[in-house]
């Protein structure tokens, strides 16, 4: 298992590498005595170390466990070109976070239509960025939660990091992290490649805190 100190050196610009470490890696006595990790059989090197890297990118670092979205005009149009085709649609929307995600994430995921503001208020959440109310819904059933509970459960610790485990489970990336291809998990949690160089390079970093072999000591 890494260490708390390796942890710190992963993530170095999170104030709250303990809490994240105990969350992800210490034994839990409502799981048993497993830690979360192993709960979702996250449990070899290169499993923990893809799902590190890919936690690593979409929180910032374990910065972050809600999604920004406080785009100016030029960003928008970079990273939602097919939403802000023109700068003059993208101004009426820039530096305004819930009006960008109740567009960008309108009727898709479960959600309703702009004027719903469902995009935002299932915007991405939690240490994986679980987004949309099709995903808040299914998460929040596997404990009895409605999406609004499951919205603010996701901004703990221990729900940031349970929906990214949940998550993970539920689309099989265990295998794809066996497999070693980050090209295609990052596809399956982003819907595209943004941020691969990144991804890659977390992953990098993680399997090297590790030594020989394949199975966490």
């Amino acid at each position: 298992m890494i260490t708390l100190a390796q942890f710190k050196k992963f993530a170095p610009n999170t104030k709250y590498a303990q809490q994240w470490y105990d969350t992800l890696f210490s034994p839990q006595t409502e799981l048993g005595g497993k830690s979360l990790l192993d709960e979702y059989q996250i449990n070899t090197k290169p499993r923990v170390a893809s799902f590190l890297a890919q936690c690593a990118h979409e929180s910032g670092g374990f910065v972050f466990v809600t999604e920004n979205l406080n785009y100016s005009a030029s960003g928008l149009m970079r990273v939602f070109p097919k939403y802000f085709p023109t700068l003059e649609l993208a101004k009426q929307y820039e530096r305004n976070p819930k009006k960008i995600a109740s567009r960008v994430y309108a009727n898709r995921m479960g959600n309703g239509d702009e004027a719903s503001a469902e995009g935002f208020k299932f915007r991405g959440r939690g240490i994986l960025q679980l987004t949309g109310k099709d995903n808040y819904f299914w998460f929040g059933a596997s404990l009895d939660l409605t999406p609004e509970q499951a919205s603010e459960y996701l901004e703990t610790f221990e729900g940031a990091a349970q929906s990214a485990c949940w998550f993970w489970e539920t689309n099989k990336l265990n295998a794809l992290a066996d497999a070693g291809d980050i090209k295609q998990m990052t596809k399956r949690i982003n819907g595209g490649y943004i941020g691969l160089a990144d991804r890659e390079h977390h992953y990098e970093m993680a399997i090297n805190m590790f030594g020989s072999g394949t199975r966490l000591a």
